[in-house]
């Protein structure tokens, strides 16, 4: 398995899996929706993706969003979306797709890596709490965590 930032010409790499992520959030299946806005997002550097390659097949994914701190004058990361097809879970590719997310912010300077999660998806709490991520806040619906870089 490899990890690797895609860019706009590997889109297509990874929307299938985000057409999934979408219907485990409950959202309705549509593909042309996913190619679309995984596309933009490339297209318009407005977001990072990086890819975890099997056998030539995309089987996780991670994206991250630049967020700004005016006071810190720094540029930092919400990793936004983290998801795994269901026949390579428990492999250790969520957490390959964690530390390249967490290289690529140290590399460009961030302080720090965000994301939140549902509160009942105790399966991705605790791969963020065993790969550095500490909870800051939560909601009723959801738990947020950051990890300093």
């Amino acid at each position: 398995m490899e990890i690797k930032q895609i860019n706009v010409a590997d889109y297509l790499l990874v929307t299938r899996l985000f057409n999934q992520y979408r219907i485990f959030y409950k959202q309705p299946s549509d593909m042309a929706l996913a190619e679309t806005f995984i596309k933009n997002r490339l297209e318009n550097n407005e977001s990072v993706i990086f890819a975890a390659i099997d056998h030539g097949e995309a089987v996780g994914f991670t994206q991250l969003y630049p967020l700004f701190s005016s006071v810190k004058a720094t540029k930092n990361w919400l990793l936004n979306d983290l998801f795994v097809d269901a026949d390579h879970r428990k492999q250790g590719i969520g957490e390959a797709l964690l530390k390249a997310a967490a290289g690529f912010a140290k590399t460009h300077g961030a302080t720090f890596l965000q994301l939140e999660t549902a509160v009942d998806n105790y399966t991705a709490q605790s791969l963020y709490e065993a790969t550095g991520f500490v909870k800051q806040d939560a909601n009723t619906t959801s738990f947020y965590y950051r990890k300093a870089i």
